[in-house]
């Protein structure tokens, strides 16, 4: 009887299904949802949105798992004792309250101090990247791996204008990241930041790519902490940082290097949404020049540029602001000896657009003295290209290297006199003082700005080469002689090097 009764509700069973899929069938419903899906996604927008499968939503893990084992703690000492006066190499950055570096807190005391921030490896035999202020002044850095091995870490080099050093520890086989390329970012991206928090070791946040080109003038200034020649062109993201990220990874989802984590922009000095990384082309081309010249190799331009506005894009004729205007030449420089004018607008360097002051020092800064690159501006209305042989800072082609930083030390920038100004001064060489910064110079001279030195110590000098040459390997008293434009009177010098 059982067996009966269960035959029978099994056989209503089909026939009801059976017979629920024919009126589906007939009223033609499926085909209806088919054609609501297909209208529901107009053409137009399918082709313009990335292609990506519905069924596999972004997955951070995976870059996370790369990632993290490449980023690693780094501990800089300080020791109070070996100078009279203890300087917090952070104090400049916390006096303003709204862009902040984040390594940590280094409270005023006579003990030695411990700073704490992150790094990544960027070599499987013991380099690793972090920002200049992470290890500036450290009297030791010490290395704390992924899987908690410990190394006393060398410094390698390191680089104001980038806020970038390369440290190096004795070790091999190390999980080197993997650099992506930072000009192919894109504003929307999802980006991932790792490093150490507040002395949490390896923490992972996400976010996105907020904006590129980003120019916070937090590295330029006069302070000794700070350059007055800094590229800043940070990566902007909203993926949560704090005290002890920077020197960090901002990596992609693939976990590839997109840029060093390096300023937050907070009222409090903590995270408040949003932060600031050095892009990881620029990190590319200073690790290399400090590991293989122990300076960053930068070539110049040689020009005064800001971004166009609505006013300076009516000026030149314009009818929208692109590109970046020319408010000057320097002489002797790299742009005047590629024919490159005050009120020219530069659109692009070596084929890539740049439409900000910020993005046009980002390109050039991946060059180095001697390299040549094309130059794409407009002058009265047309285009033009011109190939330019980038310089350094002292205005030629020549390696930089420890000892031509000689000017750094004295604080000063100087060209070489053009033939009308040889003329003009009656002389038949010399070096034109353009820039006086905190230096020796300035220290225990009153020399200004134009002032042109034409002996050092009674050796003549023709040029910056000449200049560098003389002065590296000075020590003790120098003295220098030249003459000011429309003075018809020598002047002398002298300062300790």
């Amino acid at each position: 009887m059982n067996m009966k009764r269960t035959f029978f509700t099994a056989l209503v069973a089909f026939a009801s299904a059976f017979a629920a899929i024919g009126v589906y069938n007939y009223l033609g419903w499926n085909k209806q949802q088919v054609v609501i899906n297909t209208e529901s996604t107009p053409a137009k927008l399918a082709a313009m949105s990335p292609a990506r499968s519905e069924s596999q939503p972004i997955d951070f893990r995976f870059g996370a798992s790369v990632a993290t084992p490449s980023v690693v703690h780094i501990k800089s000492t300080y020791k109070v004792e070996k100078t009279t006066s203890y300087r917090d190499p952070f104090k400049d950055f916390f006096g303003d309250d709204f862009f902040q570096y984040f390594h940590g807190p280094s409270p005023y005391s006579k003990q030695p101090q411990v700073a704490t921030g992150s790094g990544v490896i960027v070599s499987a035999d013991g380099y690793i990247v972090t920002n200049h202020h992470v290890v500036n002044d450290a009297n030791e850095i010490e290395v704390i791996l992924n899987n908690n091995k410990t190394y006393k870490a060398k410094l390698i080099g390191k680089d104001a204008d980038t806020d970038l050093a390369l440290v190096k520890v004795e070790a091999n086989d190390l999980p080197a990241i993997n650099f992506s390329n930072s000009d192919s970012a894109l504003v929307g991206e999802w980006v991932l930041a790792v490093g150490n928090p507040f002395n949490l070791a390896s923490t992972v946040t996400a976010g996105i790519i907020s904006a590129k080109g980003r120019n916070i003038n937090i590295l330029g200034g006069n302070t000794t902490s700070k350059s007055s020649s800094a590229i800043e062109s940070f990566i902007q993201t909203d993926a949560a940082v704090n005290p002890g990220n920077s020197g960090g990874a901002l990596v992609n989802v693939n976990g590839e290097l997109i840029g060093i984590n390096t300023a937050i922009a907070s009222p409090t000095g903590s995270y408040a949404g949003y932060s600031f990384a050095v892009p990881s082309n620029i990190v590319k081309k200073v690790i290399f020049d400090l590991k293989n010249f122990g300076v960053t190799q930068r070539g110049f331009l040689g020009v005064t540029i800001r971004s166009m506005d609505d006013a300076t894009a009516k000026e030149v004729g314009f009818d929208r602001p692109y590109g970046v205007y020319v408010d000057g030449v320097n002489s002797g420089s790299s742009a005047e000896d590629g024919g490159i004018k005050k009120k020219d607008v530069i659109t692009h360097i070596n084929g890539v657009a740049v439409n900000s002051s910020p993005e046009l020092q980002e390109q050039v800064a991946n060059y180095r003295p001697g390299d040549k690159i094309n130059v794409d501006y407009i002058r009265d209305g047309k285009k033009q290209t011109t190939v330019i042989v980038l310089k350094n800072k002292y205005n030629t082609t020549a390696v930089v290297d420890n000892s031509t930083n000689v000017l750094d030390v004295l604080g000063v920038k100087v060209s070489n006199l053009t033939d009308q100004e040889k003329r003009s001064l009656g002389v038949s060489g010399g070096v034109k003082i353009d820039e006086v910064k905190q230096g020796k110079l300035s220290e225990y001279t009153d020399i200004r700005k134009g002032f042109v030195i034409t002996q050092i110590d009674d050796e003549p000098v023709s040029s910056v080469q000449d200049f560098t040459n003389i002065l590296q390997n000075k020590s003790g008293k120098v003295v220098v002689e030249g003459l000011y434009p429309n003075k018809a009177i020598s002047y002398l010098y002298a300062f300790k090097m």
